[in-house]
């Protein structure tokens, strides 16, 4: 199978920006393995910021545009400083690929990234592709930014024709309310399509779920699924219950793509 992974900085980073070691250890030796049994595996890796934050010592989030982007920048290098690192010890190369919109929007660009990571899984390379938040703003216009990694990487699953978006989140799947308010909340195994009531679900602006959080991925699924692939959200807490997921046993929430009539 093909698969795009999308890991978000909550799984990555602890609250503080510091690397979760333990737990991107473990991402990057499930991903080695699952590639090793002939799988072909895309990784979209949000963690810039928030490693930069980290690194250089800040006491939080820069809230101006040029401090993000700075941050962005030495968290960047430290980002794949990790993966490289981890990766190679478990026998597997991986590449950088740092895109904007207008890598995505344009015809002919977009054709070159296509060819870029094809031929980079023809030999068996893992890219870790992430936006460019060093230069991407969404300051100067929509059309010049992706925005967030879960459209960034149902992007990615789309144009790699992918069998599966996987999105590693702090959360088990989509609920039938906000977990962290409801205790009666149930998980949605599965999604055939996206009504106004499965909408509705990402909650409004600042809720627990639609404040950066599964707001995006509904518009990911939209995305994965109107392309005819499936979509997987899961909890990233645990990299191992990837393989659960390559067992074919029940993980988080699917949603099913739209399949073509023949």
């Amino acid at each position: 199978m093909r698969i795009v992974i999308k890991v978000g900085t909550s799984t990555l980073a602890h609250a503080g920006g510091r690397l979760n070691i333990r737990r991107v250890e473990l991402l990057c030796k499930v991903l080695s393995d699952l590639q090793n049994a002939g799988h072909e595996i895309v990784l979209v890796s949000s963690g810039a910021i928030g490693m930069g934050v980290g690194k250089l010592g800040l006491p939080g989030r820069p809230q101006n545009m040029s401090g993000k982007q700075a941050a962005a920048a030495v968290g960047q290098c430290a980002l794949m400083y990790t993966y490289d690192k981890l990766f190679t010890e478990h026998g597997h190369t991986v590449a950088q690929l740092l895109l904007t919109a207008e890598d995505i929007q344009d015809p002919r660009r977009s054709g070159k990234v296509h060819d870029t990571l094809e031929q980079l899984i023809t030999w068996k390379v893992i890219p870790v592709i992430n936006e460019n938040d060093a230069v991407s703003t969404d300051e100067i216009g929509i059309h010049t930014t992706i925005g967030e990694n879960d459209t960034l990487s149902a992007i990615v699953a789309r144009l790699l024709k992918a069998d599966l978006l996987v999105l590693l989140s702090d959360i088990q799947g989509l609920y039938t309310a906000d977990p962290h308010k409801d205790p009666n909340a149930t998980l949605i195994p599965v999604v055939e399509e996206l009504t106004e009531d499965i909408l509705s679900l990402a909650g409004g602006a600042g809720s627990a779920l639609g404040s950066g959080g599964m707001a995006t991925k509904l518009r990911a699924a939209k995305i994965v699924m109107d392309a005819g692939l499936d979509m997987i959200i899961m909890n990233g807490e645990n990299p191992e219950a990837l393989y659960d997921l390559f067992e074919q046993k029940a993980v988080g929430t699917r949603f099913i793509g739209k399949k073509a009539h023949v």
